[in-house]
């Protein structure tokens, strides 16, 4: 977990320096549901640059790794007074974003005496719906005070909220922030080329393999073209460097294949497409119908972002091993947009299967929709957050 803060001798919180600029704080009380903050993160800083958002969770847990340079995070401060006092002392925010519900009294009432502006985004009545003694539900009730707008996902969550206490006025129905990632950029003139080049041959691609998943990966495409004897793999290695030994080994197996990194173009023999460089994922998903997303087959790897290739148009095959995106492969699955995959035999068959173009069509119709959903209301949320910064003085041009 990239942290911004941890224990330091004595039992004191060692923290970084604020950075500089304005900074949003957003507090995830569903850690599971983080990816929609670091999206909103994301385009915050693109319509506001040298903005930077520091994301807490409830608890230390694994994050998404790789994250921007200005989205910080961090594990929430105890719901007492003193740490509170010490965590936005520090920090200083300049306006708050509260996800989901699961509210910590003590620390919003530090947020109200420090005069920070605070929203409620994707308030769910999960949030708000666990048993509560009554002088917590009257905490509850003076903590929604804090928020100048309530963002909930249905009308029973404004509901609920309503009965405990917050100001009908302030409520908005909208549904959930967007989860999904922006479409990755591509070269447009190297795809045009390569979909002219490639226009009539059936294409599918792993995506982040690891060196142990290769094999079975192989198999899987070995199995598939002898039945579909024209259908190409594009192949991306989680780290470039291993592409000489993946080399290597179709020379070994007599797979016709070029690499990328060596300036190689397919030709209509070509079997295995080796893509081994950084930066292209656009070009790749763009290219193919059907993606299998590596780090996922075999344990200790965690799985990659579905929302990658969903919102570029290609169906989703994964295997089992994806407890760092479980929830988000869990979405795309429920809504028939991605397909668990076992071995070489599953991939194979679910490879095959989607090569007619009608059924890789469906799926990828599904996982557009699914990544895609909910960009209204993060439109709405940036637009919130906009105002509450404009209205800001900016007092920390510096650390």
């Amino acid at each position: 977990m990239p942290s911004a803060a941890r224990k330091a001798e004595g039992g004191a919180i060692d923290r970084p320096p604020r950075p500089r600029g304005p900074l949003i704080w957003a507090h995830a009380a569903d850690p599971d549901r983080v990816q929609a903050l670091i999206q909103l993160a994301i385009r915050a800083e693109a319509q506001r640059p040298g903005l930077n958002m520091l994301i807490t969770v409830a608890e230390d847990r694994d994050l998404p790794v790789g994250l921007p340079p200005h989205v910080l995070t961090a594990v929430a401060p105890r719901d007492q007074t003193t740490d509170c006092t010490d965590f936005m002392a520090h920090w200083r925010p300049d306006v708050g974003v509260w996800h989901t519900g699961h509210l910590r009294p003590s620390l919003l009432g530090v947020a109200r005496h420090a005069d920070l502006p605070m929203i409620l985004v994707d308030a769910t009545e999960e949030g708000f719906a666990e048993p509560r003694m009554s002088w917590l539900r009257r905490k509850d009730r003076s903590a929604l005070s804090v928020f100048e707008v309530i963002y909930v996902t249905s009308g029973n969550a404004g509901r609920l909220l309503t009965r405990i206490g917050a100001p009908a006025d302030r409520i908005e129905v909208t549904g959930h922030l967007q989860e999904g990632t922006a479409a990755l950029p591509c070269n447009e003139d190297t795809r045009t080329d390569m979909a002219e080049t490639l226009a009539t041959r059936p294409i599918w691609l792993a995506a982040m393999v690891q060196p142990d998943e290769f094999p079975t990966v192989i198999e899987a495409h070995r199995q598939a073209i002898r039945a579909a004897h024209r259908l190409m793999l594009i192949l991306v290695p989680l780290r470039p460097e291993d592409g000489d030994v993946m080399c290597t080994s179709l020379t070994d197996q007599g797979l016709r294949h070029i690499r990328w990194s060596d300036g190689g173009y397919p030709e209509e023999t070509t079997q295995v497409l080796i893509a081994d460089t950084f930066g292209e994922m656009g070009l790749w998903y763009r290219l193919s119908p059907v993606t299998f997303m590596g780090s996922s087959l075999t344990a200790g790897h965690g799985g990659r972002d579905p929302y990658e290739p969903a919102a570029l148009g290609s169906a989703i095959l994964y295997g089992p091993n994806v407890s760092r995106h479980i929830q988000s492969y869990s979405r795309f699955a429920r809504a028939g947009a991605a397909r668990m995959v076992k071995d070489a035999a599953t991939l194979s068959a679910a490879v095959l299967r989607l090569n007619a173009p009608d059924q890789a069509a469906v799926m990828a119709q599904a996982a557009w929709e699914v990544a895609t959903e909910g960009a209204e209301v993060t439109d709405k949320v940036l637009e919130r957050l906009e105002t509450i910064l404009d209205r800001r003085p900016q007092r920390h041009a510096s650390p």
